[in-house]
């Protein structure tokens, strides 16, 4: 990409697409189409086509998804799965016909079997069930990655993807319902420590490992990515049957006990951490193997208890005046 490549970043405002921005105009990229969720509705085809014949961008960066923890994917399994389809559809499409140069496409290590081997590999892609908690999520993730594949091999496109492990940092979602873990154990123990509260209750048995990737990296290896020349991206990534997506993450999990003492500790809450087995864990483990990635040249740099305490900042600055 040159730094006055046309590049649209579809979910800009997200916490996904406003670290991709930081990281693109921070490399000197300033010629971005950024349109508002009110500018542009990326589930309707129609708007969608129009705005690729006005602008005609040369890359495309798909970030836009309905995203959520355990109980939003509990909750409103109709809208997680219809649209996803209908952004991922509408987007890659129109990419193909107004002759994209590459596409990258956010998808999410919820694609892989619950029951994955680990460290999980690109290859372990549709060999097992999925998590039900999160199934109609994942499957729209999945048809999105083999969208693009599909088109790579019928049209010879470039249109690769990114799947990072869970993401966490500045600009997240703070809901005390439909939040992910880290950012709900931030709030929880925050509020808590606020309110001089004897404990908090966190869901589960705190047994369950994850993988937690600071945004800003997650960015920085998808504009690493995008950056790459053409002979590189053909070779690890367009060669059908070899997967057109590579793992984002540490290659590094945590117990959810562990990453909650963690954040009890940067918050500076002093009570007590009660776990309640009677609601769900979720997926037993999920780590990425990030061999793939490395072999392409980068790998994360923010350690997880640095990545917390800024977005603990981040979140005492813009979401609440309390600390």
């Amino acid at each position: 990409m040159e730094c006055n490549s046309k590049i649209f970043v579809a979910g800009s405002n997200g916490l996904v697409g406003s670290a991709l921005v930081r990281q693109l105009r921070s490399r000197g990229y300033d010629n971005l189409l950024l349109p508002e969720i009110n500018e542009l509705d990326l589930t309707n085809q129609q708007a969608v086509q129009d705005f690729f014949q006005r602008e005609q961008p040369e890359y495309v960066i798909l970030a836009a998804a309905k995203v959520g923890g355990i109980h939003a994917n509990n909750s409103y399994p109709a809208e997680f799965i219809y649209l996803n389809l209908m952004i991922q559809n509408n987007v890659i499409h129109q990419a193909w016909r107004h002759d994209v140069k590459r596409l990258l496409f956010l998808g999410s290590s919820c694609i892989y079997p619950k029951l994955s081997p680990q460290p999980m590999k690109e290859e372990y892609l549709l060999t097992g069930l999925l998590e039900p908690t999160n199934e109609p999520y994942a499957l729209a993730k999945i048809a999105g990655i083999k969208m693009c594949e599909s088109y790579n091999r019928q049209y010879d496109t470039k249109f690769i993807a990114v799947m990072p492990t869970n993401l966490y940092g500045p600009g997240d979602n703070f809901h005390p319902e439909n939040s992910h873990v880290l950012p709900a154990l931030i709030r929880r123990f925050h509020e808590a420590k606020v309110q001089g509260l004897p404990q908090v209750v966190i869901w589960g048995t705190g047994t369950p490992q994850r993988e937690l990737l600071y945004v800003d990296d997650m960015a920085a290896g998808s504009i690493y990515l995008l950056e790459q020349p053409d002979e590189a991206i053909i070779s690890e990534l367009l060669s059908f049957p070899r997967p057109c997506f590579v793992n984002l993450g540490t290659g590094v999990d945590v117990t959810i006990r562990e990453l909650a003492e963690t954040v009890k500790e940067v918050t500076g809450f002093q009570g007590a951490l009660l776990f309640d087995p009677t609601k769900p864990d979720g997926t037993p483990r999920k780590l990425q193997d990030v061999s793939r990635m490395k072999d392409l040249g980068w790998e994360a740099t923010v350690p997880l208890k640095e990545g917390i305490r800024r977005t603990y900042d981040w979140y005492v600055e813009n979401v609440t005046s309390e600390r």
